[in-house]
């Protein structure tokens, strides 16, 4: 597989290889750095009801300020229900309260999601290297997974049962499948099983990423 992708790419710079296996990205992880260092370790009130198609949401807003730490009365957005409380110094001219919540807070919240994601299904977590550069590199490679798992859900499973999966997911449906690959003097070829459940999507993901790269 690798020599295929090596037939199909061209390294940005001069004396650089395509693509490195396994065993090269451990020498890198490996090579001592010069320099490695060690790090240690109120009054107005709103009320407003939204329908979102399942339960109802409740906003309210405050005006709020702490007895001395605050210098200053602040701004609360506060939901209902599943309570969540807001402080922003955002003024309702700039953005509303229910906006505020979903388009801002719970963006934030997607965003754990996808760093949670990082640590899980692409191993961010694995920092158990000696050195701290290996630590950092093995972070590094874990967020360009990221970023490469991103690119794939956006450009190449688009509209498929896929668009929303996890890294995980799609790495066990996706990539991890089997194949036979045959290498002869002038081709490789790769075969996948015709009984493979998500060959469908396998197929439109291959062609949009061709095309992608074209």
């Amino acid at each position: 597989m690798l020599a295929l992708l090596s037939d199909t790419l061209e390294p940005k710079r001069a004396n650089v290889a395509t693509l490195a296996g396994k065993s090269t990205l451990n020498r890198l992880e490996r090579a001592p750095q010069a320099g490695d260092r060690r790090y240690h370790k109120s009054t107005k009130r709103r009320w407003k009801r939204c329908s979102t198609g399942k339960a109802a949401r409740l906003f309210k807003e405050l005006s709020y300020r702490t007895l001395d730490s605050w210098s200053r009365p602040r701004r609360v957005v506060a939901k209902g229900r599943n309570p969540r409380f807001i402080v922003t110094s955002l003024s309702t001219e700039a953005i509303a309260g229910q906006e505020l919540y979903e388009k801002v807070y719970c963006a934030r919240g997607e965003m754990e999601n996808r760093i949670k994601e990082c640590q899980l299904d692409l191993f961010a977590d694995r920092t158990s290297a000696s050195s701290m550069h290996a630590k950092q590199l093995r972070l590094w490679f874990s967020a360009l997974a990221g970023v490469l798992m991103e690119h794939v859900r956006r450009l190449a499973l688009k509209g498929t049962e896929l668009a929303n999966a996890t890294a995980g997911s799609i790495r066990l449906k996706l990539l991890r499948i089997g194949a036979v690959v045959r290498v002869s003097v002038r081709r490789i070829t790769i075969a996948l099983a015709s009984a493979c459940p998500l060959k469908d999507v396998f197929t439109l993901a291959h062609g949009r990423l061709r095309r992608a790269a074209a």
